[in-house]
């Protein structure tokens, strides 16, 4: 990758004295999607609350946040104004909660484009109908004067997109889109993130953990645990072939879509909580390939093949190719 459009290196976020990130490296190019998966409580969402100035005043936040080459990590607020909608916008899990109940859709929106466009009156109007149609919203002129409790979750969940795009963001967060939307509905949403980043060419993280919707829209995946990216690889090759004995798990847990069918392989144990972290690598009280030397340090994240990383002694990758 040339210089990436976001680069996040080293960033540790603690609560309260206890480590919630455990220095994060990633980074995304122009135009690309991203998946960040792992079970709830590893740090997805943090991650990316943190790099834009999100978490409350008593989180210690620490390491280093790049947008096209610029820091932004602790940049003051009028910086992040600029940043936060504008240049990187964020969709987030629960549209109900995001939304304002006591304001129409369409006032909404017309805030979204006179912060980050400038836009006011009948112009900002059109625009937000136009949004509202870019992300396939049925009557979409009416929809502008409707309350979200009007709103099915699926009409929500649209019109938070439409005010992430208000902005023209050159990179789309969507942390957890479609977890409480049915099926159908979240086949749609999902479409409708692929042809907007194919449209626009913004780029697009994907938190999720539905590998399921990762395999369907993602270049490349980081896969985080306790804090920490485990495994970085394309996704055809972590679907194909995964490094980290996580991820494997992960995948393993997954019912199969062809061939014979098979129970299912549950990780045994939990996510070990951010105050009561095994000495070594946090994974290997859950580990079927665990040894000695698992418990003396956490592994670094590693090269373990071309293009991508993990960290484990003892990855999955390499044994295969030994």
């Amino acid at each position: 990758m040339t210089q990436p459009l976001a680069e996040i290196r080293g960033l540790t976020v603690a609560f309260d004295g206890v480590l919630a990130l455990r220095g994060v490296d990633l980074a995304i190019g122009r135009g690309e999607t991203l998946g960040l998966v792992g079970e709830s409580g590893c740090g997805k969402s943090v991650t990316w609350l943190a790099a834009l100035g999100l978490l409350p005043a008593k989180a210690r936040v620490s390491g280093s946040v790049r947008l096209d080459g610029r820091e932004i990590l602790g940049a003051d607020a009028a910086t992040l104004d600029t940043v936060r909608g504008g240049r990187v916008a964020m969709i987030f899990q629960d549209p109900a909660s995001s939304l304002n109940p006591v304001h129409r859709i369409g006032t909404q929106l017309v805030e979204a484009l006179r912060l980050h466009r400038g836009m006011n009156g009948s112009a900002a109007r059109a625009e937000a109908k136009r949004l509202l149609d870019q992300v396939g919203m049925p009557d979409a002129g009416r929809r502008l004067d409707a309350y979200p409790h009007e709103l099915s979750g699926g009409q929500n969940q649209r019109v938070m997109i439409a005010m992430a795009l208000a902005g023209q963001p050159e990179l789309l967060v969507a942390d957890e889109p479609t977890t409480a939307l049915d099926v159908t509905i979240q086949a749609q949403i999902l479409d409708l993130l692929a042809t907007i980043r194919r449209d626009t060419g913004m780029a697009l993280v994907l938190i999720s953990h539905d590998l399921g919707v990762i395999g369907e829209v993602c270049d490349r995946v980081c896969v985080m645990y306790t804090g920490r990216i485990v495994e970085e690889a394309a996704a055809a090759d972590l679907f194909a072939r995964p490094a980290h004995p996580y991820a494997a798990g992960l995948l393993e847990a997954l019912p199969p879509i062809e061939g014979e069918r098979r129970p299912l392989a549950a990780i045994p144990g939990s996510v070990p909580e951010p105050w009561a972290m095994p000495p070594g690598c946090p994974y290997a009280p859950r580990c079927p390939r665990h040894v000695a030397a698992c418990d003396t340090a956490p592994p670094p994240l590693l090269d373990v093949a071309p293009r991508r990383r993990a960290a484990c002694i003892r990855p999955l990758v390499a044994a295969e190719a030994a």
